[in-house]
Order: C-alpha cells, then structure tokens, then sequence
C-alpha cells in the first residue's frame, strides 16, 4: 500500500496555517463535507459546515492569535486513498514554543483522498498524559 505522505504532511501543514491566520474556511475545506471533528472535552462535530461554524466563532475569540503545533509521529496507509496520521502537539499561546499542559493532546487524523485531493474525513485529539506510556 502507497500513498503520497509528502501530501498528508502537507495537509497537516495546511490546517496549522489555516489555523495561524484564524482562518476558518481555510480550515474547514480541508476536511470532507461528511468530516467528523471529535475534541478533548467531549465535544463533537459533524459536517464541513458545522466545522467551519465552530472554528470561525473560535478564531474570534478562544483561540484568536493562538497557532498549532502538530509533530507527525506516525503515518500509516489504509489502502490507496486512505491514511491514518498522528500528531502530537497542541495549542500554543502567542509567544509560547511548548503547549501548556492544559493544551497538549495527541490527535489521530483519518485522511481519504478524493477526487485527486486528500482531505481529513475524521480528527480525535485527546489530551497528552503527564508521563509517556510503555510503548508509546
């Protein structure tokens, strides 16, 4: 199984710098009209336009001039036109290089290609344990 991991990267990419701008339409065309975006807190969104709701009211005011850190620490292809990523990382606060506890989280990004363009189809985060697990 192949898939072009330069291209996942670069969706990963794309959402940190749609998110640095505050950029909720930016952020939400890179997932699928179906997409379903699952944050720590249980909170739960389906669909590109509800997705592309929630981040434009947080772009305005919770997370206004915040930025994304997303190390990729594995990327695992389910076929040809889809792929599972993880990234850890989290939000940082103007100035910061390192999330605050409070805002590191490991997410999982399923990603699917289509029509030549590869989109995220679901995203989970969870918050970072304190300590790293055996086999992390």
């Amino acid at each position: 199984m192949s898939v072009d991991e330069t291209a996942l990267r670069e969706l990963v990419e794309t959402v940190g710098k749609a998110w640095a701008a505050n950029d909720g339409d930016a952020f939400a065309d890179a997932y699928t009209e179906d997409a379903t975006l699952t944050l720590s807190g249980d909170r739960f969104f389906a669909g590109r336009e509800v997705i592309r709701a929630v981040l434009t009211q947080q772009f305005a005011t919770a997370h206004k001039g915040t930025t994304l850190l997303q190390n990729i620490t594995k990327v695992r292809p389910l076929g040809r036109d889809a792929a599972f990523v993880i990234t850890e990382g989290g939000v940082l606060a103007p100035g910061e290089t390192v999330p605050a506890p409070e805002r590191a989280f490991r997410a999982i990004w399923v990603m699917v290609k289509e029509e030549n363009t590869w989109l995220i189809a679901a995203y989970q985060n969870t918050r970072t344990a304190d300590t790293t697990l055996p086999g992390a």
